[in-house]
């Protein structure tokens, strides 16, 4: 058993006991297989209550899954995705998109993980050219890869910017919560009412066991949805349990309370890291991940203790601080004692 605390992701912590507790009530009776049950429309519809009537979600094993099925029903195989070089479905997903799509990924030049409208110009060129593949969906990740977020204006842009050269926009929300609690604004505001055509939710870093969400808010998208998601080994037998899972995560808001514990750490943490002359944070601090410069020799001592990811090793180029950029990730799990554990070896460095 790993006895380090952990830094390294949200995805290390466990369930949250009401999502425990709303398992085992589903495991009480039979109900009908593969969606048929009671559990499965009871999520349609609450789905519906937080994200507005046009919602139509269906529920996937997992995040790569959701952004690659919700990305399938949007493009054809010689059509391409413009993303930024850091989106996970560039630089995580195994080549997932391109193996599962036949497509091509783009990627566009982003500031601290954000595309702008402008950068994504140059690439609507090629288009009617049959040499190549031709841009069809603009794909972004909210909150970002570097912890950074999409404000309402910068969404609204980017909307603007895909009606006019009729482009779908698609988003990687796998810590959409985080985002929301960041921004302080309900889900529905940075997605659907955003003019997001289709979202893939998340819920396994914030609480669940397992189990995404693809949403679709455009409504000539998603029709044939489901003989993709079978197609492609997604449609489970016993999917109330998926369902389960999400009911109990919007009840009473918990997606909400275990975001905004998760961030009010990462926050903390960032309060106790500032000073230190040894650290440089690289980013903006705006959910629950920090990614930071740790002078060289502090990593390996600290790794004795703390369990995290280092994601550069080289030294970088901040005038003063020499070292490896690190990236440190709270959770819903995450303690004050922890925080303030790691911020002490830190400083001891």
């Amino acid at each position: 058993m790993n006895t380090l605390i952990s830094f390294a992701s949200d995805n290390t912590a466990g369930v949250h006991p009401r999502v425990l507790e709303a398992l085992a009530h589903a495991n009480h009776d039979m109900a009908p297989a593969y969606g048929a049950d009671g559990y499965s429309e009871a999520f349609a519809e609450t789905v519906q209550a937080v994200f507005g009537p046009s919602a139509r979600p269906w529920i996937v094993a997992n995040g790569t899954a959701a952004n690659v099925l919700g990305l399938k029903s949007m493009l054809r195989s010689h059509e391409a995705v413009l993303c930024a070089g850091s989106a996970h479905i560039n630089t995580d997903e195994c080549g997932a998109p391109e193996a599962m799509i036949g497509c091509k990924l783009l990627t566009v030049p982003s500031v601290q993980g954000k595309i702008r409208a402008e950068d994504c110009l140059p690439f609507l060129e090629q288009r009617g050219d049959v040499h190549r593949s031709s841009p069809r969906v603009l794909s972004i990740s909210q909150p970002t890869e570097w912890g950074t977020v999409y404000a309402p204006d910068e969404l609204a842009a980017l909307k603007a910017f895909c009606r006019e050269h009729d482009l779908y926009l698609h988003m990687d929300g796998a810590r959409l919560a985080n985002a929301a609690a960041a921004l302080n604004l309900p889900l529905k505001a940075i997605s659907a009412e955003a003019g997001v055509d289709v979202l893939s939710f998340g819920g396994t870093k914030n609480g669940l066991m397992s189990g995404d969400a693809v949403i679709f808010f455009n409504e000539t998208l998603g029709r044939e949805f489901g003989y993709i998601r079978k197609q492609h080994l997604q449609l489970l037998s016993k999917m109330r349990f998926m369902s389960a899972q999400f009911l109990a995560y919007f009840k009473d808001d918990l997606w909400l309370e275990n975001a905004c514990l998760a961030n009010r750490m990462t926050a903390l943490l960032a309060e106790e890291l500032k000073g230190m002359e040894h650290v440089h944070i690289e980013y903006p601090v705006q959910v629950n991940a920090i990614f930071a410069r740790l002078c060289k020799n502090a990593v390996a001592k600290l790794q004795e203790r703390f369990y995290f990811y280092v994601l550069d090793p080289s030294e970088g180029t901040h005038p003063t601080v020499k070292g490896p950029l690190v990236r440190l990730m709270t959770s819903f799990r995450s303690t004050e004692e922890e925080v303030r554990a790691l911020t002490e070896a830190i400083g001891a460095c």
